[in-house]
């Protein structure tokens, strides 16, 4: 099955429902079919390691929320290095300026998304985008 990196604290946010869609640069061709979540070991507030997942700033209220619940503290328990549940990729929400395509960010809009009762350790190599877990 397919697996797609996303850092902590957004991985556990999308776990909790509470954000529902993952911002990346490029468009997915994978919809409607279920991929694990990845939780790579480096968190967010660390440098970034792909161009990628460098697409937009978090909106003020995402971040605020995240400390609420303490996601963002530097002692929070979250599972890192492991996939933590799956989805699936309802819609892909393009730019409305086809000539702004290469320079916009696509939303990917998530549903069904399930927890793993237990983390699982990935048998495939982590990438930062999309990889196989065999």
């Amino acid at each position: 099955m397919l697996a797609l990196s996303i850092r902590q604290p957004y991985a556990e946010l999308i776990l909790r429902g509470i954000k529902t869609a993952e911002l990346r640069r490029m468009s997915t061709n994978i919809i409607g079919q279920r991929f694990y979540i990845y939780a790579p070991k480096v968190k967010a507030v660390a440098p970034v390691w792909s161009n990628d997942l460098d697409v937009a700033k978090p909106p003020s209220w995402m971040l605020e929320l995240a400390r609420q619940v303490k996601l963002i503290e530097p002692d929070a328990d979250l599972p890192t290095g492991l996939l933590v549940g799956t989805a699936v990729i309802e819609k892909v929400e393009a730019p409305s300026d086809a000539s702004a395509v290469a320079s916009t960010i696509f939303m990917w809009h998530l549903a069904d998304v399930q927890r793993l009762k237990h983390p699982i350790k990935p048998s495939g190599h982590p990438q930062p985008v999309w990889w196989h877990n065999d």
